[in-house]
């Protein structure tokens, strides 16, 4: 694949999860997928892992994501987003809120036999928990 067919395959794979169409994981992402990442619960390894991951997200917090910008090399793309929401059911160890959310993340995918195999992340965790509730926004700097 074309470092342009690895970057389509990215953006579609997260149009598909913004349309809740889980199914569209068997074909986009290998059954061995690992995700360097994960979310802080428990989930099962692979592709399956990923699905419970999105369901339970899809669940808790429906919502979008926005492609702000793509790099790809070889069977590397590097995609930055913002993730936009509404936290209107329980996450673990957080309970809706209704809170509007907003995230940033810069996310590595691997592609490999035109799957997704590997994912590596850096997503805003700290904005994100602040937004619905678990910890407090940090207070400006002291005078």
């Amino acid at each position: 694949m074309s470092t342009e067919d690895n970057k389509s395959l990215v953006r579609r794979f997260y149009q598909e999860i913004d349309a809740g169409n889980l199914d569209a994981m068997d074909e986009l992402v290998a059954d061995d997928y690992i995700d360097h990442h994960p979310p802080p619960f428990q989930a099962s390894p692979g592709r399956e892992g990923l699905k419970e991951s999105f369901r339970l997200f899809w669940d808790a917090t429906p919502g979008t994501h926005r492609i702000e910008d793509q790099i790809a090399e070889g069977d590397k793309v590097v995609t930055r987003l913002t993730a936009t929401g509404v936290h209107r059911g329980d996450l673990p160890g957080a309970p809706a809120t209704g809170n509007p959310m907003n995230m940033t993340a810069v996310v590595i995918h691997r592609i490999e036999n035109g799957r997704l195999a590997e994912k590596w992340s850096d997503k805003d965790e700290l904005g994100l928990v602040q937004q619905i509730g678990i910890i407090p926004p940090l207070s400006g700097p002291a005078e």
